[in-house]
Protein backbone atom coordinates (compact mmCIF):
# COMPACT_ATOMS: atom_id res chain seq x y z
CA UNK A 1 0.00 0.00 0.00
CA UNK A 2 1.40 3.39 -0.93
CA UNK A 3 1.15 6.52 1.17
CA UNK A 4 -1.35 9.13 0.05
CA UNK A 5 0.22 11.90 -1.99
CA UNK A 6 0.75 15.12 -0.11
CA UNK A 7 -1.81 17.82 -0.90
CA UNK A 8 -0.94 21.00 -2.75
CA UNK A 9 -0.81 22.85 0.61
CA UNK A 10 1.82 20.47 2.06
CA UNK A 11 3.92 23.45 3.20
CA UNK A 12 0.98 24.86 5.15
CA UNK A 13 -1.43 27.73 4.66
CA UNK A 14 -1.61 31.16 6.21
CA UNK A 15 -4.62 32.36 8.16
CA UNK A 16 -5.27 34.84 10.95
CA UNK A 17 -8.81 35.86 11.77
CA UNK A 18 -9.42 39.56 11.14
CA UNK A 19 -12.77 39.54 12.91
CA UNK A 20 -14.76 40.82 9.94
CA UNK A 21 -17.68 38.43 10.43
CA UNK A 22 -17.70 37.70 6.69
CA UNK A 23 -17.50 33.94 7.30
CA UNK A 24 -20.70 34.20 9.35
CA UNK A 25 -22.71 36.18 6.84
CA UNK A 26 -23.81 36.37 3.26
CA UNK A 27 -25.44 33.60 1.32
CA UNK A 28 -27.79 31.32 3.21
CA UNK A 29 -26.26 28.08 4.35
CA UNK A 30 -26.06 25.71 7.26
CA UNK A 31 -24.01 25.54 10.44
CA UNK A 32 -24.42 21.99 11.63
CA UNK A 33 -24.63 21.43 15.37
CA UNK A 34 -24.64 18.09 17.14
CA UNK A 35 -26.00 17.29 20.60
CA UNK A 36 -22.70 18.05 22.37
CA UNK A 37 -22.36 21.40 20.60
CA UNK A 38 -25.96 22.33 21.41
CA UNK A 39 -25.31 21.47 25.07
CA UNK A 40 -22.18 23.62 25.09
CA UNK A 41 -23.99 26.54 23.45
CA UNK A 42 -26.97 26.18 25.79
CA UNK A 43 -24.65 26.19 28.80
CA UNK A 44 -22.85 29.26 27.45
CA UNK A 45 -26.19 31.06 27.12
CA UNK A 46 -27.47 29.81 30.47
CA UNK A 47 -30.50 28.02 29.04
CA UNK A 48 -31.63 24.42 28.74
CA UNK A 49 -30.69 22.32 25.74
CA UNK A 50 -34.38 22.00 24.86
CA UNK A 51 -34.79 25.78 24.91
CA UNK A 52 -31.65 26.23 22.83
CA UNK A 53 -32.83 23.67 20.28
CA UNK A 54 -36.26 25.29 19.89
CA UNK A 55 -35.06 28.92 19.85
CA UNK A 56 -31.80 28.73 17.96
CA UNK A 57 -31.86 25.78 15.54
CA UNK A 58 -33.82 24.44 12.62
CA UNK A 59 -34.01 21.05 10.97
CA UNK A 60 -32.26 20.71 7.61
CA UNK A 61 -32.13 17.34 5.88
CA UNK A 62 -32.93 15.61 9.18
CA UNK A 63 -30.17 17.39 11.13
CA UNK A 64 -29.89 20.52 13.27
CA UNK A 65 -28.44 23.78 11.98
CA UNK A 66 -28.13 27.15 13.67
CA UNK A 67 -30.73 29.71 12.66
CA UNK A 68 -29.92 32.53 10.25
CA UNK A 69 -31.35 35.95 9.67
CA UNK A 70 -33.33 36.70 6.51
CA UNK A 71 -30.10 38.07 5.00
CA UNK A 72 -28.27 34.78 5.56
CA UNK A 73 -26.21 35.91 8.58
CA UNK A 74 -25.77 33.54 11.49
CA UNK A 75 -28.27 34.53 14.17
CA UNK A 76 -25.36 34.75 16.65
CA UNK A 77 -23.48 37.33 14.60
CA UNK A 78 -24.00 40.67 16.36
CA UNK A 79 -25.45 42.93 13.64
CA UNK A 80 -23.65 46.11 14.68
CA UNK A 81 -20.34 44.80 15.96
CA UNK A 82 -20.08 41.95 13.42
CA UNK A 83 -18.76 39.69 16.19
CA UNK A 84 -19.86 36.22 17.24
CA UNK A 85 -21.92 36.38 20.39
CA UNK A 86 -21.10 32.74 21.29
CA UNK A 87 -17.46 32.73 20.17
CA UNK A 88 -16.07 30.66 23.07
CA UNK A 89 -18.77 28.01 22.56
CA UNK A 90 -18.97 28.06 18.75
CA UNK A 91 -19.39 24.75 16.89
CA UNK A 92 -16.60 22.81 15.18
CA UNK A 93 -17.74 24.04 11.78
CA UNK A 94 -17.05 27.61 12.89
CA UNK A 95 -13.83 26.79 14.76
CA UNK A 96 -12.30 25.13 11.71
CA UNK A 97 -12.84 28.00 9.23
CA UNK A 98 -11.28 28.40 6.66
CA UNK A 99 -9.90 24.88 6.63
CA UNK A 100 -12.95 23.24 5.08
CA UNK A 101 -12.60 20.61 2.33
CA UNK A 102 -14.18 22.81 -0.33
CA UNK A 103 -11.83 25.70 0.55
CA UNK A 104 -8.58 23.74 0.30
CA UNK A 105 -9.49 21.23 -2.40
CA UNK A 106 -7.52 23.12 -5.03
CA UNK A 107 -5.29 26.18 -5.26
CA UNK A 108 -8.12 27.91 -7.11
CA UNK A 109 -10.57 27.13 -4.29
CA UNK A 110 -8.10 28.55 -1.76
CA UNK A 111 -7.67 31.66 -3.91
CA UNK A 112 -11.47 32.17 -3.86
CA UNK A 113 -11.43 31.73 -0.08
CA UNK A 114 -8.63 34.29 0.23
CA UNK A 115 -10.63 36.72 -1.91
CA UNK A 116 -13.70 36.29 0.31
CA UNK A 117 -11.85 36.31 3.66
CA UNK A 118 -9.21 38.92 4.48
CA UNK A 119 -7.56 36.62 7.02
CA UNK A 120 -7.10 33.69 4.63
CA UNK A 121 -3.75 33.74 2.90
CA UNK A 122 -2.13 36.04 5.46
CA UNK A 123 -0.93 35.89 9.02
CA UNK A 124 0.09 32.76 10.92
CA UNK A 125 1.31 29.73 9.00
CA UNK A 126 -0.75 26.64 9.81
CA UNK A 127 1.19 23.42 9.13
CA UNK A 128 -0.21 20.51 7.18
CA UNK A 129 -0.88 18.43 10.31
CA UNK A 130 -3.02 21.20 11.83
CA UNK A 131 -4.95 21.71 8.60
CA UNK A 132 -5.57 17.96 8.28
CA UNK A 133 -6.83 17.89 11.88
CA UNK A 134 -9.28 20.71 11.12
CA UNK A 135 -10.44 19.00 7.92
CA UNK A 136 -11.08 15.76 9.79
CA UNK A 137 -13.07 17.63 12.45
CA UNK A 138 -15.24 19.24 9.77
CA UNK A 139 -15.88 15.93 8.02
CA UNK A 140 -16.86 14.32 11.33
CA UNK A 141 -19.15 17.24 12.19
CA UNK A 142 -20.87 17.04 8.80
CA UNK A 143 -21.62 13.37 9.33
CA UNK A 144 -23.43 14.26 12.53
Amino acid sequence: MSARPLPWYRDGLRFSCRGSGECCSGSPGVVWVNDDEMACLANHLGISVETFRSRHTRVVAGRRSLLETAAGDCAFLHPGQRRCQVYRARPVQCRSWPFWPQNVDTKQAWARTCHACAGAGSGALHPLADIDEQLLAVVRARRG
